[in-house]
């Protein structure tokens, strides 16, 4: 009795590893790739983003959301804090900067955050506008348009897009719209997972 359920265990376990590597393959190929390099970015060009379901259009952006399918996970690593996307192979910081600033001051905090190593990394970076927008939801939580995985401090992000020597590109949680020509934002982090 006990060697056959050692071997219908056995059986078992062979059956998960090789029938579950198809869908572990099929779910890596399935990630959604964004943009990770920056750009100066016209209206036009951000009205026909994809991924993106945009409710209205106007002057300085669009109030919208991402229609991206999210897999986040939150982590702790070192004590830091991080959210990871597994939809997209993005990492971001949990809350991002505690203090509103310039976009300018925004790449320096960035630096800062790679000299002191946060959550073992030093490649953390402002997103593009695609990455920030595909953290619009389509509804409010905890007041904001972003899940709740993320803290709900940081009610607008810099990007690093620019809309030409006009301004730079921002997203905001707390109307879930994006905007150019903006003043002070917060800094939400991110990285790409290798």
């Amino acid at each position: 009795m006990f060697i056959m359920r050692k071997y219908i265990l056995h059986i078992l376990i062979v059956s998960f590893v090789v029938f579950s590597m198809p869908f572990t393959e099929a779910a890596e190929e399935a990630r959604i790739n964004l943009r990770s390099s920056y750009r100066d970015l016209s209206l036009s060009q951000v009205h026909s983003m994809t991924n993106i379901s945009i409710r209205k259009k106007d002057e300085w952006g669009f109030y919208g959301h991402s229609i991206i399918n999210h897999s986040y996970e939150k982590k702790s690593i070192n004590g830091n804090n991080v959210v990871k996307d597994h939809a997209t192979g993005l990492m971001w910081h949990q809350s991002g900067s505690r203090n509103y600033m310039s976009w300018n001051n925004a790449k320096v905090w960035i630096r800062n955050l790679n000299i002191s190593g946060y959550a073992g990394y030093q490649d953390w970076r402002l997103p593009t506008l695609e990455e920030a927008v595909s953290l619009l939801e389509s509804g409010t939580r905890n007041n904001l348009y972003i899940d709740p995985v993320f803290n709900n401090e940081q009610w607008g992000i810099w990007t690093g897009d620019k809309h030409g020597s006009d301004g730079e590109w921002s997203v905001y949680f707390s109307l879930g719209n994006v905007r150019w020509r903006i003043k002070n934002r917060y800094v939400r982090p991110i990285r790409t997972m290798k």
